[in-house]
């Protein structure tokens, strides 16, 4: 794909973003609608347009896919797990702090942008599997395992509010989140013959389709409404996530043995933005709280480079 052609393609989806950036700025929405339009993406439109995606994928296709999900297990987790142990060991950040600023450098925005960017590069159907691959990973797995270190953390520097890390009920969170356990459920279903009937899949289609613009819009929206700050670590935090992150998963792909298509999948999957819900999990643990906040939004700003340039050289 020559890069005029791949401008074509992009210019639609930055320019959703940059319209929902300008609402932001001047305070057409708040931080309370910002978050209204992020769970209407992650909550509702997202999980239904996977559900349908995958439930009108044969079951066959689905179990060919299992290297696409081992690839994603190991490039997401593995990555945070070895952006951890530098943090920890080189960095000398605590433990939370070095899940954090972990969980910030590798968790993508692929929520948002996925749709959008994979949808015009290999059609709607096609990219409906590997985002609810993701969606399981990042969900089910990072965000659990990320929030465990962080309150682990907490308790040895005796400010967690728990005397126990009720792990358990960590992992259960993360699966309870619609999009680890609609995607779960849908292939469940799939596996087991079930496939989405039109009256299903109309119903569902009715939501499920606003997912591309509406969550560009919010992209926007979010970055918007943020200050900078332009510390070191912020910058460190979207440099790993917009250039570090996809080089490790070309290696971890061609490791694995994936085919071209599902390699390009997987590269831009975590090639996109840091994610909101990542640099609100620093919030909550009040820990390098500005700093992933700020590089959510210099990666964001970073991607309109970078993205160009993956889809060039991969495509």
């Amino acid at each position: 794909m020559n890069i005029g052609n791949i401008f074509l393609t992009l210019i639609p989806i930055f320019f959703t973003i940059i319209i929902g950036y300008l609402g932001g700025y001047f305070k057409v929405f708040n931080a309370e609608s910002s978050k209204g339009l992020n769970t209407l993406v992650t909550k509702f439109a997202l999980p239904a347009h996977l559900f349908i995606g995958i439930t009108t994928t044969s079951k066959q296709t689905l179990i060919n896919q299992w290297s696409f999900f081992l690839t994603m297990t190991i490039g997401v987790i593995g990555f945070y797990i070895i952006l951890l142990i530098v943090a920890r060991l080189v960095f000398k950040y605590d433990l939370t702090a070095a899940s954090m600023f972990s969980l910030n450098a590798t968790q993508p925005a692929f929520a948002f942008m996925g749709i959008s960017v994979l949808g015009s590069l290999f059609g709607a159907q096609e990219i409906a599997i590997p985002i609810a691959i993701t969606g399981i990973v990042v969900n089910a797995l990072l965000d659990p395992l990320a929030t465990i270190v962080g309150t682990v953390g907490q308790s040895r520097l005796g400010k967690s509010k728990d005397e126990k890390t009720n792990i358990l009920g960590i992992v259960l969170h993360g699966l309870s989140e619609p999009l680890a356990c609609i995607p779960l459920l849908a292939v469940v279903l799939t596996l087991s013959g079930f496939q989405a009937p039109d009256i299903i899949k109309n119903a569902l289609d009715q939501i499920g389709s606003v997912t591309s613009g509406v969550a560009l819009f919010a992209v926007g929206v979010t970055v918007g409404i943020r200050k900078i700050s332009l510390r070191p670590i912020a910058f460190g935090i979207s440099i790993l996530k917009v250039v570090a992150i996809p080089l490790y998963m070309i290696l971890v792909a061609h490791l694995i043995g994936l085919d071209h298509a599902d390699t390009i999948k997987a590269i831009l999957l975590v090639s996109f933005p840091g994610s909101a819900v990542a640099a609100m999990i620093s919030t909550r643990f009040d820990s390098l709280s500005t700093e992933t906040a700020s590089s959510f939004v210099i990666s964001t700003i970073l991607s309109l480079i970078t993205l160009p340039i993956y889809i060039s050289l991969l495509m």
